[in-house]
């Protein structure tokens, strides 16, 4: 009987290439996943204000999610290393249909963070555990490109999803659209049902502290709390602050300049990070970051926020990926599913305080105000990375070296 670890690949041996089928059948599943939640998350926060609620209730309807996917995550590790992940991906789609159903008949700001708690309980398994399939469809030499490569697909939701759904909501209104989004899910459903990989299970469910958390991973996942908060502190706000700034069309195009930005400079960034390490890389994508919140501060046209989003692109399109290839390979091969999960519970951690302290700054200062203030955890974030130096080369190493199985 093979004793595989949960999740790996049809293929027994390690992958020759990046673009092998389980790989391109999980991207897919991937982009579907995050084309519905992008197109949701950026809805809901116009849709509350729509509905009349104050800058500080729309952080809590941007932020809520992260409650009950904080929760879940401390049960959704033991689970993706106990049984077949894809099944996995399958449930956490048709949950978030459920919530994006819900989305649609809510007329009300509790309503709608009631079924943002159900979509959170969805996004506890569904980014984390197709995170820790793909870590087994790659090539260790090619580990930080082929992240990379599979961040796309979130880049692609990222800019398709928001301006796809303002121009949905203009012809067929929020109901409908969140109602489309559900169908969206129910597709992920079925591609994650068709991907193809080998499972076996070897133990028991054990909700230990152990198989919850992976301590091997703590400093990533920090620096990824700082990211989402620093992203998410004025993400949730964008649109809403455009348009106080006279800006009442096409900031849509915000999302696409941002994706195209990505799409063209992730493989060569993904290359670096391969070379010469995540440190080499992030800190100057920070540093883009800082230069973009400045911007779209002082930003009251257009063309102020789509040069903000070009520079912020070259910054976010290395050091998501980056920081989540390196929690891969903090770990071996059947500690992933702990790995991703505590990964993604530092960004579920940034997600949940960043609309919050957003929210709260912007209705005591002003959105631009706001958006100096993101500057904060950025800059927190490279000094952390500056001080971990010698620990993050120590892991590329051995995980080049093979150490890590």
């Amino acid at each position: 009987m093979s004793h595989e670890p949960a999740g790996l690949t049809a293929e027994k041996q390690e992958p020759t290439t990046i673009w092998n089928l389980a790989f391109i059948t999980l991207f897919i599943t991937n982009l579907t996943f995050n084309m519905g939640q992008n197109m949701s998350n950026s809805l809901l926060p116009v849709y509350a204000n729509a509905l009349g609620a104050s800058a500080a209730a729309i952080g809590v309807v941007a932020s809520s999610f992260a409650v009950s996917a904080i929760a879940f995550r401390f049960i959704s590790s033991p689970i993706m290393d106990t049984y077949n992940r894809k099944y996995i991906v399958v449930f956490a789609a048709l949950t978030l249909g459920l919530a994006f159903l819900g989305f649609g008949m809510s007329g009300s700001i509790p309503s709608i963070i009631g079924f943002r708690l159900i979509q959170g309980c969805g996004m506890a398994f569904g980014n984390a555990c197709c995170l820790a399939m793909v870590s087994d469809m790659i090539p260790r030499d090619r580990y930080g490109t082929g992240i990379g490569y599979f961040s796309l697909a979130m880049v692609i939701a990222q800019a398709l999803g928001p301006s796809f759904g303002l121009w949905l909501v203009g012809r067929i209104g929020y109901s409908a659209t969140f109602t489309l989004n559900a169908g969206i899910m129910l597709l992920t459903a079925v591609l994650a049902f068709r991907i193809k990989i080998q499972f076996t299970r070897t133990k028991k469910l054990q909700l230990s502290l152990k198989n919850v958390l992976a301590k091997e991973v703590a400093i990533p996942s920090i620096l990824l709390l700082l990211v989402i908060t620093a992203y998410s502190f004025g993400g949730s706000f964008l649109i809403i602050y455009a348009r106080d700034q006279g800006v009442t069309s096409n900031i849509g195009l915000y999302f696409t300049v941002s994706a195209v930005t990505v799409l063209v400079t992730r493989p060569f960034l993904g290359k670096l990070t391969d070379k010469y390490g995540v440190v080499f890389v992030a800190i100057p994508a920070l540093c883009c970051n800082v230069i973009s919140c400045i911007i779209i501060s002082n930003s009251h046209a257009l063309w102020h926020f789509l040069i903000a989003s070009f520079v912020a692109a070259l910054g976010s399109g290395v050091c998501q990926p980056a920081l989540q290839a390196l929690s891969m390979k903090a770990v071996t091969s059947e500690r992933r599913g702990a790995a991703s999960s505590t990964n993604y519970l530092g960004m579920d951690f940034g997600a949940l305080f960043g609309p919050l302290f957003g929210g709260l700054v912007a209705q005591s200062f002003g959105y631009s105000i706001m958006y100096r203030f993101q500057v904060i955890p950025l800059v927190v974030c490279m000094l952390i990375l500056f001080a971990s130096r010698k620990w993050i080369s120590q892991t590329e190493d051995s995980f080049a070296a093979g150490e890590q199985q």
